[in-house]
């Protein structure tokens, strides 16, 4: 990527929340393009180390169709993929975000990983919180929801955490709600 291509990249990351530990901001199309070639690409344009495992196999396959999504309309960036990155290491930590923008109904859903090595310290917890926070700022959010496994403990926790309650159980999955 060029010099002029990642400054570009780094102009249209002006959202950022800042937690006790992380930094979290919404993925832009250069960022997700960068991605899918490799962290190489990526390391300068984040500011951050990527570890080898980022993304997941089922955000790497989502990458382009965002990308190109974000290229077709900008203002969907928020309402995407956002990024966590360990505020003192300068390390990707995870992702997380909304499966697109509020409904009609202005309900969001909002999703989470935390790569393998940084599981079990919080992390989870801090970011949902604070994008959660932020979702319910946004004029056009009344609700947030989201969904785990009944067998999945820790995501349990994140979500009780971040102020979610559960609204439904149908079989081995758990529905949550603000």
């Amino acid at each position: 990527m060029t010099g002029r291509r990642q400054h570009q990249a780094r102009s249209q990351i002006y959202l950022r929340l800042r937690t006790r530990r992380l930094e979290l901001f919404p993925c832009p199309a250069q960022v997700a393009q960068a991605a899918v070639q490799g962290g190489a690409d990526l390391e300068p344009i984040l500011g951050a180390r990527v570890p080898d495992d980022w993304p997941a196999a089922d955000l790497l396959e989502f990458l382009p169709t965002y990308a190109h999504q974000l290229q077709a309309d900008p203002s969907l960036l928020g309402w995407g993929i956002w990024l966590m990155v360990h505020r003192e290491e300068r390390t990707l930590v995870g992702d997380l975000g909304f499966k697109g923008r509020p409904d009609d109904e202005g309900t969001v859903e909002i999703g989470y990983s935390v790569l393998g090595a940084y599981r079990r310290q919080g992390f989870a917890s801090e970011a949902v919180r604070a994008l959660v926070k932020w979702a319910l700022a946004q004029q056009e959010v009344k609700r947030i929801v989201a969904e785990c496994s009944a067998d999945n403990g820790p995501s349990i926790r994140v979500l009780e955490k971040a102020g979610l309650r559960l609204a439904q159980a149908e079989g081995s999955l758990l529905r949550w709600e603000t």
